[in-house]
């Protein structure tokens, strides 16, 4: 079993310079993974509290004093801390562990671990926030300590992100369409350096934890960059993505894989190997998954197996599964009740698909050929959240590369 966790938000947002702090209130959800093949639902809510608007949630990578910890940051400015508990009836709950104020009348955008490589020597927090600052605190004995903060962007700094292989670098992106980098060590007075590749505002940053210097960035402009941070002036790769790139994450144990929200259009996963052996061209897609009926924005992978099919596999009288690009294909698990509208699950002919139907997969954007000989075959559990309805879904993907052996195992 694992325990996913949710943020809802109850404010429609906008860019930067039209954003002001009214009231807005969210929901932060706890669920339950079980994918052992019950009759139920694989997901099983666990808990729910009632918060600010929630902008970001991140677990961190280790444990702390033996326990999860799940990191929030709040529109009240907020960064709050909550710890993973279960009791002696092996009920599982998330606990209020610490909080602090990042500044008055502003929202606090995203934030991001220092711990990204299992490492949990001088643990610290990053945030961004509306009104263009970073701050960076650590972590001890259950407190935040507030170690630097500085104006970072001229306008919402919308992501800051670790790298994970030097956690004293510090990336920042910005409504000011800048992508940035910090060096604690040399003060926050001038930045590392400033990228203006972007033409829109850079809304994610996700240091690989299996390549030293590979950093992934996406944008308003529909852009997935990848980046070696030695050498900022040209990225590796260019991606057009066909929709604002809300969020991207790196898989934690597959190198090449990459899942990109792409707000007005869906959730794709790249397969970078080209990019990283020198070919500039953009990352082929091998996956999109398309049942998202508003703004596609958050996205995560598993860490844990998604266990036997059986109990998602579609009835006899189900739609055929169609498959995705490189053999492999997608399958819807659970669609969240905590939508606030009506909404339905189709294929791209309108057809319904109720739970445990396969779900459809987009066909690629033309890109360059995708070699395959090195691949391994993959199966991922993965969720996605949608904006304005306010829907969850966990979706599963299996990939059978049609030839060729295994990715090395990561360190």
């Amino acid at each position: 079993m694992t325990s996913w966790c949710v943020g809802r938000t109850n404010y429609r947002k906008g860019k930067g310079r039209r954003m002001h702090p009214p009231s807005r209130t969210g929901r932060l959800y706890l669920f339950e993974f079980n994918g052992g093949g019950s009759i139920g639902p694989p997901l099983t809510e666990l808990q729910r509290m009632d918060t600010a608007a929630v902008l970001d949630l991140k677990w961190c990578h280790v444990p702390v004093s033996g326990r999860p910890v799940l990191g929030m940051a709040a529109a009240t400015g907020q960064l709050q801390l909550y710890a993973l508990w279960e009791s002696p009836e092996d009920q599982r709950s998330l606990q209020h562990l610490s909080s602090t104020e990042v500044g008055a009348e502003r929202l606090l955008l995203s934030l991001d671990w220092s711990t990204g490589r299992m490492d949990g020597n001088d643990l610290r927090v990053a945030c961004s926030d509306s009104a263009g600052c970073v701050g960076v605190f650590s972590f001890a004995e259950g407190a935040l300590t507030p170690l630097s903060q500085w104006k970072a962007h001229d306008f919402e700094a919308w992501i800051t992100a670790f790298s994970y292989w030097d956690t004293q670098l510090i990336f920042s992106g910005g409504d000011d369409c800048k992508l940035k980098g910090w060096d604690l060590r040399a003060g926050p007075s001038s930045p590392a350096f400033t990228s203006k590749r972007h033409s829109m505002g850079v809304c994610s940053v996700h240091s690989s934890v299996h390549r030293e210097h590979v950093v992934a960035t996406g944008s308003y402009d529909e852009h997935v960059l990848l980046w070696d941070s030695r050498n900022m002036r040209r990225p590796l790769s260019d991606t057009p993505m066909g929709g604002g790139v809300w969020r991207l994450k790196w898989h934690p144990t597959h190198e090449h894989l990459l899942l990109a929200a792409c707000m007005h259009n869906d959730f794709h996963i790249l397969h970078c190997k080209q990019a990283f052996e020198g070919d500039e061209g953009a990352c082929p897609v091998v996956a999109s998954y398309i049942l998202h009926n508003s703004l596609a924005y958050g996205a995560d992978w598993s860490r844990v197996s998604p266990g036997s099919p059986a109990s998602c596999s579609p009835p006899s009288t189900a739609p055929e599964e169609r498959p995705a690009e490189g053999g492999g294909h997608l399958r819807i698990q659970y669609e969240s009740p905590t939508a606030s509208f009506d909404t339905s699950l189709e294929d791209d002919s309108g057809r319904y698909i109720p739970e445990g139907i396969a779900a459809p997969v987009a066909t690629p954007t033309a890109g360059p050929a995708f070699n395959t000989e090195d691949a391994a075959s993959v199966s991922c559990l993965l969720a996605s959240c949608s904006f304005y309805d306010h829907v969850l879904h966990v979706w599963r993907w299996d990939w059978t590369p049609e030839r060729g052996s295994q990715e090395p195992d990561p360190d």
